[in-house]
This record gives C-alpha cells, structure tokens and sequence, in this order.
C-alpha cells in the first residue's frame, strides 16, 4: 500500500501566513478528511 506524505507545506497571501510549515503522513488503511467552509482554499 501506499503511504501519503507532504512535508513542509506552507501558505502565505502576502505577509499573511495563514499555516505555519507543516508536516502531514497519512498512512495505509488511515482516514483523512480536510473540512471547511466553501470558497477556503481546501482544493
């Protein structure tokens, strides 16, 4: 199976940070769901 990993991810708008770098594994047989309001910039 296959292991999900980002590592380092960041964003900024302008001299916002709006997540701090950050590290994210989801590992087989894990479920993960990212939720928020529509129009938020999940895609």
């Amino acid at each position: 199976m296959i292991e999900l990993r980002a590592e380092g991810l960041s964003k900024h708008y302008d001299d916002v940070e709006a997540l701090a770098p950050t590290d994210l594994t989801i590992a087989p047989g894990e479920f993960f769901s990212l939720l928020g309001p529509s129009g938020c910039g999940k895609t």
